[in-house]
């Protein structure tokens, strides 16, 4: 019994109680076997390299070693031990057969095809090895062309000649990296990722890699997973010219978009439009990121009022390649610009892109507009008041304290006094409807918000001037319904 090093990989010398003791190379082959069975892959590369120093000239060791190593899928160590054990003894015929097929592992199926024809030359047992020297005959072939095709940028051809290639061997860097650069170049770059996510788990600074797996995620917009990787490749290379260029994209994209965001959220429609659109010009080739910023200059379009805009804009992302969110964006901007017919046709389509526990949400779509296309023939408050079907309760309250004051009898006593009372009174409605939760909900329905309204709209039940004197004195968010009282006046500055 002798006791194992702490290292791992150096086996022990000495024994359990003490004595100093040197073994033979047979007993450290013998322990190297005994670790192999126990699964002690690096005790026993430490038995069987202590074989080798004490027997360098003995190429039984070296192909022990190739067999750990092949073991723990070491291919490249594998390899160099097999070239060691055949410098020694070169008439070993299953060491060849063995180096043959390891290089076939290794994508090397060129230099496999050159193994199997010394051994042919000195053997007239092929019969052993015809199967794997037709594998490693077809592999060179398919690897050749797929290298022509890569050469002259027939990328979709490449893609097929490294698929049939790759088929073969367990672990090619340099075809793995080649197959990832020509399905980017074919647009698949989900296939890129895949393929250069694989090289980076064995090799973690293969800085190629990093720059074609950001620029595959900054083609699918997935800015920051782009950047992310761009920042690996920059921590092992602050020079590195690809991962420096596509940082910088990225940064440019993204500080132009965030831009763009803010001056939406502030209400400054123009601005966010002109922020997008130079994201977009950034690199103008770069359809998914063009098409994600295009819907919100749809957004912005629509906010604006700019109606026929926001339309064109919607048809040429659907133009583009029709999808779920293009087909929405269309449909809402066909609402919001009143052509109600294209807003229900759009919504049926956009069922067609739904998983059917979703086709709710499109149908819906299609009932929102039917009932705005009932209300474009009565009273439309929405329209009234100048806001958007999807307006919130903050801008809904602006316009007809906007319209109101605009519109008071009190400030118009000249010839357009009968007009500004209708209009004083259906601002009044209008807010009263689209203030109060329940009511709007009736009136989105396309059902009767008041009692014995009829058809056509209409039925304000609280006087025009009270309603708007709670709204301007007492701060009120909603109209109160019932009551009338008299006419109160408020008076305003003219010049």
């Amino acid at each position: 019994f002798f006791v194992v090093s702490s290292s791992g990989s150096s086996p022990p010398l000495t024994s359990a109680n003490g004595n100093s003791e040197e073994w033979s190379a047979g007993k450290f082959r013998s322990k190297g076997e005994e670790a192999m069975m126990q699964g002690k892959y690096q005790d026993a590369l430490g038995y069987y390299q202590k074989a080798v120093d004490l027997e360098p000239g003995v190429a039984t060791n070296y192909y022990k070693l190739f067999r750990v190593h092949n073991r723990m899928r070491k291919y490249v160590d594998a390899l160099t031990d097999l070239t060691k054990a055949l410098e020694v003894d070169p008439s070993k015929h299953e060491y060849r057969i063995q180096k043959a097929k390891l290089l076939v592992n290794l994508g090397q199926c060129d230099e496999a095809v050159e193994q199997y024809k010394v051994l042919n030359s000195s053997s007239q047992e092929n019969s052993k090895w015809s199967r794997a020297e037709q594998e490693a005959l077809q592999c060179a072939q398919e690897i050749q062309m797929a290298e022509q095709a890569y050469a002259s940028e027939d990328w979709a051809q490449a893609v097929q000649f490294f698929n049939n290639a790759l088929g073969h061997v367990e672990q090619a860097t340099d075809l793995l990296f080649m197959r990832a650069q020509s399905l980017y170049h074919t647009q698949d770059y989900y296939g890129a990722i895949s393929d250069t996510g694989k090289i980076l788990k064995a090799h973690n600074k293969h800085l190629e890699a990093y720059q074609l797996r950001g620029e595959a995620y900054a083609k699918l917009g997935e800015l920051e997973l782009a950047v992310n990787h761009y920042r690996e490749g920059l921590k092992l290379d602050p020079e590195h010219k690809g991962c420096k260029a596509g940082h910088k994209y990225v940064k440019a994209v993204t500080k132009k978009t965030k831009r763009g965001q803010d001056a939406f959220d502030a209400g400054k429609y123009e601005d966010a439009i002109e922020h997008w659109w130079n994201a977009i010009k950034v690199d103008n080739s770069n359809l998914n990121v063009h098409r994600a910023t295009l819907l919100k200059i749809v957004q912005a379009h629509t906010k604006a009022g700019q109606h026929d805009e926001a339309i064109k804009r919607a048809e040429e992302h659907v133009n583009n390649l029709e999808s779920e969110e293009g087909l929405t964006a269309l449909g809402d901007a066909q609402l919001a610009g009143e052509m109600y017919d294209a807003a229900i046709r759009t919504y049926n389509k956009l069922q067609e892109f739904l998983p059917q526990e979703r086709k709710g949400e499109a149908q819906r779509k299609v009932q929102e507009a039917q009932v705005a296309l009932k209300q474009s023939k009565e009273k439309n408050y929405y329209k009234i008041l100048g806001v958007a079907r999807n307006a919130n309760q903050k801008e809904i309250k602006k316009a007809y304290r906007d319209l109101a004051l605009k519109w008071h009898p009190d400030k118009n006593t000249g010839e357009n006094k009968e007009e500004a009372e209708k209009m004083f009174q259906d601002i009044g409605e209008a807010y009263e409807v689209l203030s109060d939760k329940e009511l709007r909900g009736k009136y989105d329905r396309g059902e009767d918000v008041f009692e014995n309204q009829g058809g056509g709209g209409g039925g304000h039940h609280t006087n025009p001037f009270q309603f708007f004197n709670q709204q301007f004195h007492q701060g009120g968010g909603g109209g109160g319904r019932g009551g009338g009282g008299g006419r109160q006046h408020i008076h305003f500055r003219h010049g």
